[in-house]
C-alpha cells in the first residue's frame, strides 16, 4: 500500500477493510489508515462499495480508479468544500482545518478543494459489529478551532443509516457544510435513458446557480431528470432548487432492472447539486452547519434500495 509521503501518522498495521453484511444488503468500509488518504474527502467511515442482494449500486470517480488514488468512490463525505475552516484566518505556511482529515497547510490565498495539501492527520478510533461500525476524529486545537466528530454507519433491512455528530470542543463558531458525494452506478450500466432521477420539487433550470449540460443531454421535466441520450461529457448542476430550503431527499430508478435507490436527510437542504459522467451519477444534499463552543450538532442520512 502507497503511503503518502506527507502523513506523520502511526496506525495498527491493518489493510482488511470493515465488512457489515446483512441478508440483502453489504456495505465495505476503509478504516482511516487504509488507501485513501488525501486532503479533500472526511477519512472516518469511508463507504467504498455498497451492494443489494450482490448488486452493485456504486462506483468511483475516475474509470479504472486505483484504491489509493485520489478520488473519491462509493459514498465518501466532504466537509466545507467552497471553504475550509478557518482557512482566510490562517497566515501562509499556517495550518488550517478539513474537517475529518485533519491540519492542512496554507500555501496560497485561495482554498481549492481538489488540490492535495501537506497534512497533519487529526486522531482517528474506530470500532464496529457485524452490522455497525463508529468512527471518532478528534482535531487539535488550531486558531481557535477545534471538534470531536462521530460517525455512526448503521445497517437496516433495506440499507444502512449515516448519523454524525460533530461537537465544537473549540473557542470559535464552526460554520460550515457537509454532504455525501454519491458515486452512484445501479448494476453498473452505463448512464443513459435507463435512468431517472427524482427529486420531492419541481425543478426550475433558470433558478439554478449553475447549469452545465453540453448538446443538453440531459432532460428536466417536472421533478424528474433523465439522459434519453446517454452522457458523453461531465454534467453539474448546482442548487437545484433554487437556494429555497426543500426536504433533503432523491430517488434514483433503473427502469430495466426495476431497482432504486434514495437518499433521506433529516434536515431541510437548501443546496441541492447535481455532478453525473458517462459511468457514474451523484446527487448531493448539503447540510448548513452552525455550532457555538461546546455545542453539538447532529445530523442523519438514511439510504434505502428497493425492486420497483
Amino acid at each position: 500500500m502507497r503511503q503518502n509521503p506527507n502523513l506523520s501518522i502511526h496506525f495498527i498495521n491493518r489493510t482488511v477493510p470493515v465488512f457489515l453484511k446483512n441478508k440483502l444488503i453489504e456495505v465495505t468500509i476503509d478504516l482511516p489508515q487504509d488507501n485513501y488518504q488525501f486532503s479533500r474527502f472526511d477519512w472516518s467511515g469511508k463507504i467504498i462499495d455498497f451492494k443489494y442482494r450482490g448488486i452493485p449500486i456504486t462506483t468511483s470517480e475516475k474509470p479504472f480508479q486505483k484504491d489509493n488514488d485520489p478520488f473519491g468512490k462509493g459514498f465518501y463525505n466532504e466537509f466545507g468544500i467552497q471553504d475550509a475552516l478557518g482557512f482566510y484566518e490562517a497566515p501562509i505556511g499556517g495550518w488550517f482545518h478539513k474537517i475529518g482529515v485533519g491540519l492542512l497547510k496554507k500555501d496560497s490565498e485561495q482554498y481549492d478543494f481538489q488540490k492535495s495539501y501537506k497534512i497533519k492527520p487529526a486522531l482517528f478510533k474506530t470500532s464496529h459489529t457485524s452490522t455497525k461500525m463508529i468512527s471518532s476524529c478528534k482535531a487539535q486545537m488550531s486558531n481557535g478551532y477545534a471538534y470531536v466528530l462521530t460517525k455512526q454507519i448503521v445497517l437496516e433491512a433495506d440499507g444502512f443509516k449515516i448519523s454524525y455528530q460533530l461537537h465544537n470542543t473549540g473557542s470559535k463558531v464552526i460554520e460550515t457544510n457537509e454532504y455525501c458525494h454519491n458515486f452512484l452506478n445501479l448494476v453498473d450500466a452505463a448512464i443513459n435513458n435507463r435512468y431517472r432521477l427524482e427529486f420531492p420539487f419541481i425543478l426550475e433550470p433558470s433558478q439554478f446557480s449553475e447549469n452545465t449540460n453540453p448538446k443538453r443531454l440531459v432532460a428536466i421535466s417536472g421533478p424528474n431528470i433523465t439522459t434519453p441520450k446517454g452522457l458523453k461529457n461531465t454534467i453539474f448542476m448546482s442548487n437545484l432548487s433554487g437556494s429555497k430550503p426543500v426536504n433533503s431527499k432523491w430517488l434514483l430508478k433503473d427502469n430495466v432492472k426495476k431497482i432504486g435507490i434514495s437518499e433521506q436527510g433529516d434536515f431541510l437542504t437548501s443546496q441541492l447539486n447535481l455532478w453525473a459522467e458517462p459511468h457514474v451519477m451523484s446527487p448531493e444534499l448539503f447540510v448548513a452547519i452552525y455550532i457555538e463552543p461546546d455545542e453539538t450538532f447532529c445530523w442523519e442520512r438514511r439510504f434505502s434500495v428497493n425492486q420497483l
